[in-house]
């Protein structure tokens, strides 16, 4: 038995080399590849679609906090993760055995306190935020990134595709107590290239190699290498525009995600003032009680004195006290209620809990628009970026029965092969083939339709979905139209009612001078009522006046007019100007000394504006 050395055919060693290498320097590098490829896909549709959307960043880690550390391979692959559920005898609970009301009062006074370092948001913040660094734009941005990998994977299909196999092969046969043993190895090149109506053409180069390792008679070595080129097309079923369904879906998905993204940001902003006004109008609810528990703890205070000088009775010194309880309580409540809208607004924003932020109260001031119901239901039909996108998916519904249809004709499939094998001349160039020594095949095939009966069943249910999208289509025409009339009339609404509750404050306020002067006269439970009254009024003007500013915001959203910055700040249209007011929320030393005459003065000149 001999050894033998492996012949000339070596090549294989470097190839495979090549290959393992290659990979390992390239998997990094292909990733930013692909990143690039996502960001240019998404920034070409957004030029033709949204101009002024930003190009949503594919690698980025926000608002992951501790879960983007990567566990361990033994959490990763446990089967059985741990669970933490300890018995009630294990947990322990420590009450208090006598409350301390001036300590649990003190203790929600602190909550109230504004934390040391804390973040100040007014309102070109909150947008900003909301849209930086907001889990809702995020989402936004990944459903519009993924739209734009299904597109890429799509083209990658209708691209050249190149793939490339290597295996070895050792055979040992054994005869009288002695082997016969060859190696050998096979290279496969291939190349594929789907055809733009329908079909695919293929080109593989396959190279062999056998060695003869042991030998019991003979030295063998042997190479070939041999070229392949296939089509195949289809002529009825599956041909023509048909073919690249997939690819005009995908194409269309694009567009549709880069209108459903913008959408989203404008639906956000909307909804960040909203939360933001609302934080505003609770600043303003609660100074208004502040005050109110202040003039209640007065009026205590005096009606206990003229008890002790007997011209009150101690029913009202009981009914003064109950309604400074309440009030206080009240407070409370919405000082509490107030704490808890922070923070779901601060993780709206996706600031961490521990993050501490501070509202400044400040307003939008847009100017009330001229238009009519009619108006903007044609801007609502012509600018809504979901109703153009509900649109042109009733156009794939359409396109979606000829699909269909298609698939119920016959097949018939043209194929082609022709192949070439290596050049006897040049038996150690594996690239070198002879021309003349080639084998052609053409074959048709023609499959009858006999069994359609899945794919006439698939055409009905293509009718009924777009008989079911026409009428969506028309039930969501319809639900536009009424919400751009009733976004017109909602502003003229709390235009109105702002003016009203305005007016209502001024009756009260009156009232309350009234009341102040002829105090030796007027009752304790009158003096209540006309302070629960004022303050009824105060709170519904705030929560008139937040709602004004919604409106108009709402009205630009239902119509499709709201413009968002790149940065996620409100952009105004041409001829509008907005202004950021600072809202003046009410101090207890404007009213505590008694000085009503101005603040009716300041009432009086809003009325007069």
């Amino acid at each position: 038995m001999r050894k033998r050395r492996f012949g000339s055919g070596g090549w294989w060693v470097s190839a495979l080399l090549t290959l393992l290498i290659g990979s390992l320097l390239t998997g990094c590098a292909s990733m930013r590849a692909i990143d690039r490829k996502l960001e240019r896909v998404m920034r070409e549709s957004s030029q033709r679609v949204i101009p002024e959307a930003p190009v949503p960043a594919v690698s980025d880690d926000r608002a992951l906090g501790d879960f983007r550390s990567e566990p361990s391979d033994e959490v990763i692959y446990d089967s059985r993760p741990a669970t933490t559920n300890p018995t009630a005898d294990e947990l322990t609970y420590v009450g208090v055995t006598k409350r301390d009301y001036d300590a649990i009062e003190r203790r929600l006074e602190g909550y109230s306190k504004q934390p040391a370092g804390a973040e100040e948001i007014d309102l070109v913040k909150a947008f900003k935020y909301a849209q930086s660094q907001g889990r809702e734009h995020r989402t936004a941005e990944e459903d519009y990134i993924l739209a734009a990998i299904r597109l890429l994977i799509e083209r990658h299909q209708w691209g050249p595709r190149f793939f490339h196999e290597l295996s070895t092969t050792l055979n040992a046969d054994q005869s009288d107590g002695e082997f016969d043993t060859a190696l050998r190895v096979m290279n496969s090149l291939r190349a594929t290239q789907q055809l733009p109506y329908g079909g695919e053409l293929e080109a593989s180069l396959v190279t062999q190699a056998a060695q003869q390792l042991t030998t019991l008679a003979g030295d063998q070595y042997t190479q070939s290498s041999t070229l392949a080129l296939s089509a195949n097309i289809p002529l009825l079923r599956g041909a023509g525009e048909v073919a690249r369904e997939d690819l005009i879906q995908a194409e269309r998905d694009l567009v549709y995600a880069a209108r459903a993204y913008e959408r989203a940001r404008r639906t956000l902003l909307v909804d960040i003032a909203n939360d933001y006004f609302s934080l505003v109008a609770a600043q303003m609810s609660i100074a208004n009680q502040e005050i109110q528990v202040v003039s209640l703890g007065n009026l205590l205070e005096e009606t206990r004195e003229k008890q002790n000088a007997g011209t009150r009775s101690g029913f009202d010194v009981t009914n003064v006290e109950q309604q400074y309880a309440n009030s206080r309580a009240r407070l409370i409540n919405l000082q509490e209620s107030y704490r808890l809208a922070v923070d779901r607004f601060k993780i709206r924003l996706g600031f961490p809990m521990e993050h501490e932020i501070v509202i400044l109260p400040r307003g939008l001031v847009l100017p009330d628009p001229i238009v009519t119901v009619a108006e903007a239901s044609r801007n609502a039909l012509m600018y809504r970026l979901d109703y153009q996108n509900r649109v042109d998916q009733l156009v794939d519904s359409r396109r979606g029965i000829r699909v269909a249809q298609d698939n119920l004709l016959p097949d018939l499939d043209l194929g082609l092969s022709g192949s070439f094998g290596p050049d006897p001349d040049n038996p150690d160039d594996n690239l070198s083939f002879d021309l003349d020594d080639s084998d052609w095949a053409a074959t048709v095939t023609f499959g009858l339709p006999l069994d359609r009966e899945i794919e006439r069943l698939n055409l009905r249910a293509a009718m009924v979905r777009l008989e079911r999208d026409i009428r969506g289509l028309t039930q969501f025409r319809d639900n536009l139209i009424l919400d751009a009339r009733r976004a017109v009339r909602a502003i003229d609404q709390n235009v109105l009612t702002v003016r009203l509750r305005t007016e209502a404050i001024r009756s009260n306020t009156l009232r309350q001078i009234q009341v102040e002067i002829q105090k030796a006269e007027t009752s304790a439970q009158e003096r209540i009522d006309t302070l629960l009254d004022l303050l009824s009024s105060q709170n519904a003007r705030d929560e008139a006046v937040r709602d004004l500013r919604t409106s108009i915001l709402e009205y630009l959203l239902t119509t499709g007019q709201l413009r968002v910055g790149r940065n996620g700040d409100f952009t105004p249209l041409a001829g509008m100007t907005v202004e950021i007011e600072e809202v003046r929320v009410p101090r207890l030393e404007d009213v505590e000394d008694g000085n009503w005459d101005a603040y009716l003065e300041e009432i009086e000149a809003e009325l007069g504006g």
